[in-house]
């Protein structure tokens, strides 16, 4: 990897594309760190420094990176552009005309980016508004009761108003940064902004980790951390080859086919989704505990069973969400019955299996078989961090939820990392071929 970003700085043309994406990243954490109108950044930074555990809105200020208790200009972050293609892709499978629209090629692609992005803008709408009056009054409930002070000038409408167009605009301009990485750049836009806010928080949490618990658990963090990175690297590259038999056809005086290729079914074919599918929902007791704070049984058996990072409870249910999510997600992803479909029209067939429905049979027996370990896969990377940090020497209750290398964090940065690279190998490839060819 490293290899191919020396040569890719050593050729013109890639040099710019880089340096162009990592200005736009800079430019993205500038916003991230810059006060939205109206804010008292002093009161927030105090608010943040008494917070001892992470609110229920981390899964979202971590992909702000640490953005969101600012209330920055882009304290949304991502977030919205990443529910809102999660909701459209679900739609697709669910509503005829959006598969049409799929199916209809790039056009159609890009009005469900259209789509995507009206959403992204409304469910920021609706997120700025509830983090605004959340943030109100002497003791904003933000911070889980942790601040006693103001952080907002005023609170007036208009203040208010303000405040929430500046969010607003904030995620629509990541959505223009980030295709412009994409347009201009190297690499997808989106993950790679989402890389940066996750890589932005590791060294706060890593001399967090040094300064409370010490060499000896800063340096098992560490190695622990290694240890997944390594074992998502394997993981992330296993995949089952299918293989596949194009027939040769007679079109006018020439003869097409007779090829041999395979279908990639990877073993992780959810990717992050099932991980950030369970960790939103694990947050919904404790948004519930807070809209019915006066029942106090309720918020107890939340604060027992739901918010501990070392409860047993918690750990199951995140790891049986975390299954439950996988299957879901690859069942409406991985259409079998459609995939056979397209094989029989250009002529394809699995060696020893008739096409048709004993094909479409075939692929959901293999799915189902390579869907278990990536399931399995997936809850330990998001389960084993919150254990072994949990029972650490020196660590607290609350440890797990600072923990840098986290499952959706590092499955995030490492699948960004890969595709990144391989985008540039290939583009040093293709310029390689042209050199030749000339």
């Amino acid at each position: 990897m490293l290899s191919a970003f020396g040569r890719a700085f050593r050729t013109p043309d890639l040099r710019k594309k880089i340096l162009f994406t990592l200005a736009i990243m800079g430019l993205f954490r500038l916003g991230s760190v810059m006060p939205a109108p109206g804010v008292n950044y002093h009161a927030v930074h105090a608010c943040i420094t008494a917070t001892k555990s992470s609110s229920i809105y981390g899964l979202i200020n971590l992909f702000s990176g640490g953005a969101l208790l600012q209330l920055s200009v882009f304290a949304l972050g991502i977030m919205p552009y990443i529910t809102s293609s999660i909701i459209i892709q679900l739609l697709v499978v669910v509503i005829p005309r959006l598969e049409r629209l799929k199916e209809q090629g790039q056009g159609g692609q890009a009005k469900l980016t259209q789509y995507t992005r009206y959403l992204t803008i409304a469910l920021a709408i609706l997120q700025s508004t509830g983090i605004v009056a959340l943030a109100r009054g002497s003791s904003p409930r933000l911070f889980n009761g942790a601040c006693t002070k103001p952080i907002l000038y005023s609170e007036s409408v208009f203040r208010i108003a303000v405040l929430v167009v500046v969010m607003t605009a904030g995620t629509a301009v990541i959505m223009w940064l980030g295709e412009l990485i994409t347009d201009r750049g190297i690499g997808n836009g989106m993950s790679l902004l989402i890389f940066t806010s996750i890589a932005s928080r590791f060294p706060s949490q890593g001399s967090q980790i040094l300064q409370t618990k010490g060499a000896t658990t800063f340096a098992l963090v560490v190695l622990l951390g290694l240890v997944i990175i390594t074992l998502i690297v394997f993981m992330e590259q296993g995949q089952r080859r299918i293989p596949v038999q194009y027939a040769k056809r007679m079109i006018g005086r020439r003869m097409y086919g007779g090829t041999a290729t395979y279908i990639p079914l990877k073993v992780n074919q959810a990717g992050v989704i099932p991980v950030i599918f369970s960790s939103s929902l694990l947050y919904l007791p404790q948004l519930l505990a807070q809209v019915w704070s006066s029942n106090k049984g309720f918020n107890n058996f939340v604060a027992n069973y739901f918010v501990r990072g070392d409860s047993w409870s918690y750990i199951a249910a995140y790891g049986l969400l975390t299954i439950f999510f996988t299957y879901f997600y690859v069942a409406i992803t991985f259409n079998p019955v459609e995939v056979s479909d397209n094989m029989r029209k250009y002529g394809g067939f699995i060696p020893g299996i008739r096409p048709g429905r004993p094909t479409a049979e075939y692929l959901e027996y293999v799915l189902s078989r390579i869907t278990l370990p990536g399931a399995l896969y997936l809850t330990a990377i998001a389960v084993l961090p919150i254990i072994a940090l949990a029972f650490l020497p020196g660590s607290s209750a609350g440890a797990s939820q600072s923990f840098p290398f986290g499952g959706t964090s590092v499955l995030i940065l490492v699948g960004v990392g890969l595709d990144t690279s391989k985008q540039i190998e290939s583009q040093l490839m293709l310029r390689n071929y042209e050199g030749f060819l000339r």
